[in-house]
């Protein structure tokens, strides 16, 4: 690809990997349209890291408070289970000791009352307060769209194709990083949500290829489907959305809408059938006219946008020999 073919200009690979680092953050905080509060430098996401690291030492110090009180129960349990497997084989010769009689009463009138003071204790206080705490300082739905947003952009900007975002295969950054079959989900109804069916088609089609790779996802191929043959519709693609449609009937037959989708899209295939069979001439025109899919991305309000883009490819940069001296 061609991706930050500038960076290859500096001295080093140290250098490029600053460079593109730099760049890639620039892009996600400038394309962003979410809160200043949250995207306006590397500082404010600095103060995000750390307060996802502050709640991570808070829930570990949760879950040993309630490994430990479930502990106390489990050997309460292990004690009187040995005990009472002990005392029911023969209850008249265990009564008959005056101890076990003292102990049995002391248990059922005290003990047991602890246990279930310590089995309603929550130990969950100092977490949630904690959380509640740190959560006004949390971005809010706005703020994951804007940085979704301008993950799209990274993308169109710099020729990428999906499957090399989810995998993480960026060159030059150290921290790798993959998108989930929910990631690439989330990613793609937000593009629905912008009416954006090009982005939409690009990121279920990736959500569906990790589900058929075997990938374990709380979302079903099904929920996937439903997008992603409406997004290829609504490209032009009717071939392709029929296709989509009847896969996703196959998994769920009695889906109200995808049936809906499989009438309609049929109607319209024959629809033009008939109209072509005037002459095969005319015919194969409209085959080709149906083929013609108004598939990419959707038009740009600012026509600068595509200058931009190429030039952080490094695209259409002529280089006078001192430039290229001053570069070595």
């Amino acid at each position: 690809t061609a991706l930050f073919r500038s960076a290859v200009r500096y001295r080093s690979t140290d250098q490029a990997m600053e460079v593109l680092n730099t760049v890639l953050l620039f892009m996600l905080l400038s394309f962003s349209s979410a809160h200043t509060d949250f995207f306006t430098s590397i500082g404010h996401m600095t103060d995000l890291l750390n307060t996802e690291k502050d709640l991570v030492t808070s829930l570990k110090d949760y879950i040993r408070a309630e490994e430990t009180k479930l502990n106390q129960i489990k050997e309460w349990a292990e004690k009187l289970e040995q005990l009472t497997n002990t005392a029911v084989k023969d209850p008249e010769e265990f009564l008959g000791h005056p101890v076990n009689a003292f102990k049995l009463m002391k248990r059922l009138n005290t003990e047991w009352g602890q246990l279930e003071s310590l089995v309603l204790k929550d130990m969950s206080d100092g977490f949630i307060s904690n959380l509640t705490v740190q959560r006004q300082h949390f971005p809010n739905d706005e703020d994951q769209t804007g940085a979704a947003k301008a993950l799209l952009r990274l993308q169109d900007t710099y020729n990428l194709d999906t499957d090399t975002l989810s995998k993480g295969n960026l060159p030059g950054v150290k921290h790798k990083s993959f998108l989930t079959v929910e990631d690439c989900y989330e990613l793609g109804k937000i593009a629905y949500s912008e009416a954006d069916y090009y982005h939409t088609d690009l990121w279920m089609e990736q959500a569906l290829r990790q589900l058929d790779d075997g990938e374990i996802s709380s979302v079903d191929a099904v929920s996937v489907l439903d997008y992603l043959s409406y997004a290829v519709y609504q490209q032009g693609d009717l071939d392709r959305a029929l296709m989509l449609t009847k896969r996703l009937l196959q998994m769920d037959p009695e889906h109200q809408r995808a049936n809906g989708n499989l009438k309609y899209f049929e109607y319209i295939m024959t629809k033009e059938k008939d109209s072509n069979l005037s002459t095969s001439e005319t015919a194969d025109s409209g085959m080709e006219q149906r083929n013609k899919t108004k598939k990419g991305r959707p038009d740009d309000y600012l026509p600068e946008r595509r200058k931009y883009e190429m030039l952080c490819r490094g695209e259409g940069i002529k280089m006078t020999p001192r430039k290229q001296i001053g570069r070595a």
